[in-house]
């Protein structure tokens, strides 16, 4: 009974989520449509953040599965197939649940800080898992040259190697230079799709398929992997 309870409250929460953002979600709300006291939900979530960062995970958790499936797919000598098959799926997956992604990879504020260790830091990394995975097969079988540390200042090393810490990336081996690489590959996926997942191009395009597609083939080329079109 308390799990079923525990879905209705966050399958609502989703959907206030969906349609009004997050500053639409609060647990009176969901309280009243579901025929309860706001009292009463204390009993599940002892307060919003606490059901936000349950959605986080739910989230993450979600999210990491259709990478990870579109990985699975392939077989696990093919690396250049998993890691297209990846790549695209984190955006098939932003694109149909804007909402959710907003949530996950959105402004937290005017100030965002790194997320404290927990459930969803731990959910985090098992998202990022996954490509962590491949770019380990690329650098192992030398599929391009990371820059040398000298030419990686020392704050940026800092910040690297704190990133790694953070998300669960096993860099005790790993070259600031190769981490650099890593940052900037994700960095440049990432911000595509948020600009599409956000529209921020939309006065300009109505569809950015193409544009992902052909800087997709560019940040593969830089890794040592052959674009294959979709």
């Amino acid at each position: 009974m308390r799990d079923a309870t525990l879905r209705e409250i966050k399958q609502i929460a989703r959907h206030h989520l969906s349609e009004q953002g997050a500053g639409g979600v609060s647990l009176r709300a969901i309280a009243r449509e579901m025929g309860m006291t706001a009292p009463g939900l204390y009993r599940y979530f002892t307060s919003l953040d606490d059901l936000m960062v349950s959605l986080r995970v739910d989230f993450y958790d979600e999210l990491a599965t259709a990478v990870r499936d579109a990985d699975s797919s392939l077989p696990s000598e093919d690396v250049d197939g998993r890691l297209h098959a990846s790549l695209r799926a984190f955006r098939t997956w932003a694109l149909a649940n804007r909402a959710e992604f907003g949530l996950l990879f959105g402004p937290a504020g005017p100030v965002r800080t790194p997320p404290p260790a927990g459930p969803a830091l731990a959910a985090a990394q098992r998202f990022a898992s996954t490509f962590f995975a491949l770019f380990e097969r690329l650098l192992a079988e030398r599929r391009f040259a990371p820059p040398n540390d000298a030419e990686t200042s020392e704050e940026l090393r800092r910040q690297l190697e704190a990133f790694a810490e953070r998300t669960g990336y096993p860099a005790e081996n790993v070259s600031s230079g190769a981490l650099r690489v890593m940052m900037s590959c994700w960095v440049r996926v990432y911000g595509l799709v948020c600009m599409e997942v956000f529209q921020h191009l939309s006065f300009v395009m109505d569809d950015m398929e193409s544009l992902f597609e052909s800087e997709l083939s560019d940040i593969l080329r830089d890794l040592g992997v052959t674009y294959r079109a979709p």
